[in-house]
């Protein structure tokens, strides 16, 4: 009864977003309003191809955000290297920008359709993968019944389950039957992920590690990083990243107690940057100078704070400091990824709200690399203590980097899980004639 019960629960799902899919326009249009969607783009959204499909072997890969597009990068090189062609979809325009800053033409990059009936079917019907992957934790009932229904091999990498996804599924076992058991083969980031998924009716599963520790170092500006290293000199600095709501005040705070004895600069960089307007106004507000990397504003000895408003530049932010707090920790919940920060050289401070990256964390602290700070008075003691402590500060800085080698191999490991979907595309693909390649 209640695999019925799930079975017309998805039957009921499917009815219902074919009947509204001619109203979600106005949805779009919002959006677009907001700059949330790219309106010459809005039709991908429809399922719409926006490119000519290549012909031979193609695999989907989806990625939901810029953590997740940055993760699968390696393993999408990986699948190019072996002459297979990839259409990788993302839902924002931020990641769509990496997409283009990092893989350039060797992906087509589309916008993933909306989870509705007509528009997963035409994205479907003109791409026809062979296989699709999909990054961590992206479950759309719609798109995976779809490919089910097409016997279309779909496998979850780097997956993972937030506590609050995992309870809201375990809520609704005979739903997430039906919906997990159409995965080929899920490759999780840990034990407790790969346990989770098991228990939501997911088989086979493999554990990989963490994709995203097999990424390289972000790139940066190597002319603005001179500019900039110029330009500060020798005043002590630290930067607050991924910041959300509340975390850019906090770091406003932190400047204000510690910039007379330690001729501070802070560094900002909000996880979403069209924020960065009030924000500035924000930290105005309390008697700051800012200068934003948008209007190329020159690092003063009167500025206060260097706000990191673009996108896909933490390589160059991160090199400029060796004390860095991971927001979305201290006010908002879930955390942010703290393997850039450790890759590029920097001891790491965050707040306790670390769900969404508990085990990376805990490698993290138990290594000595990072530290959990428990509100502002004591952000502000942490980032006194680490520009003050050279010592401390290279210790951690070096167990970041030791802990970022130790967790390293979850690519190979991926990639031998996927051989057997891969290898016959592989076969496939070198058989083709060099003109349909």
């Amino acid at each position: 009864m209640t695999n019925l019960f799930a079975r017309l629960a998805l039957g009921g799902y499917r009815w219902v977003g074919t009947a509204i899919y001619p109203l979600i326009g106005p949805y779009l249009a919002v959006r677009v309003a907001k700059g949330k969607e790219d309106s010459a783009r809005r039709r991908e959204r429809y399922g719409f191809a926006s490119e000519a499909r290549p012909r031979g072997p193609l695999v989907w890969f989806h990625a939901a955000s810029v953590g997740e597009t940055l993760a699968v990068i390696p393993l999408i090189k990986e699948v190019r290297r072996r002459g297979i062609a990839v259409v990788l979809t993302t839902g924002t325009k931020t990641s769509a920008a990496v997409v283009t800053e990092r893989l350039g033409s060797s992906v087509i990059h589309q916008y993933v359709p909306l989870d509705f009936k007509p528009s997963v079917s035409r994205f479907l019907d003109y791409w026809e993968p062979d296989l699709a992957i999909i990054a961590e934790s992206e479950i759309w009932p719609m798109t995976i019944i779809e490919l089910g229904q097409r016997h279309i091999p779909q496998v979850l990498v780097n997956g993972r389950l937030s506590d609050r996804t995992f309870a809201r599924w375990k809520k609704r076992p005979a739903l997430a039957d039906a919906l997990f058991e159409n995965l080929a083969l899920v490759i999780a980031q840990s034990e407790v992920d790969a346990e989770r998924f098991r228990t939501l009716g997911a088989l086979p599963v493999m554990v990989s590690g963490n994709l995203k520790v097999d990424t390289d170092a972000p790139p940066h500006d190597a002319k603005a990083l001179k500019q900039y290293q110029t330009q500060i000199g020798t005043r002590k600095t630290w930067a607050a990243i991924s910041t959300f709501e509340g975390e850019e005040a906090a770091a406003g705070v932190v400047h204000r107690a510690l910039k007379e004895r330690t001729g501070l600069l802070t560094i900002i960089v909000p996880r979403h940057p069209d924020r960065a307007d009030a924000i500035e106004a924000m930290l105005k507000a309390k008697g700051l100078t800012v200068a934003r990397r948008t209007r190329n504003d020159a690092l003063t000895a009167e500025t206060d704070v260097f706000l990191g408003d673009t996108i896909g530049e933490m390589g160059l932010y991160l090199r400029l400091t060796e004390v860095a707090f991971v927001g979305r920790s201290l006010f908002a919940e879930g955390g942010q990824n703290p393997l850039e920060p450790a890759m590029l050289g920097c001891a790491i401070l965050s707040g306790g709200n670390v769900q969404n990256f508990r085990e990376t964390y805990q490698m993290l602290a138990k290594n000595g690399s990072a530290k959990i700070i428990r509100d502002v008075e004591m952000l502000a003691k942490g980032v006194n203590y680490l520009l003050s402590n050279d010592d401390m500060r290279r210790s951690m800085i070096d167990a970041g980097l030791e802990t970022v080698h130790e967790m390293r191999g979850a690519l190979s490991a991926t990639v031998k899980g996927l051989e057997p979907y891969i290898n016959p595309l592989t076969v496939k693909a070198r058989l083709q004639p060099r003109s349909e390649s």
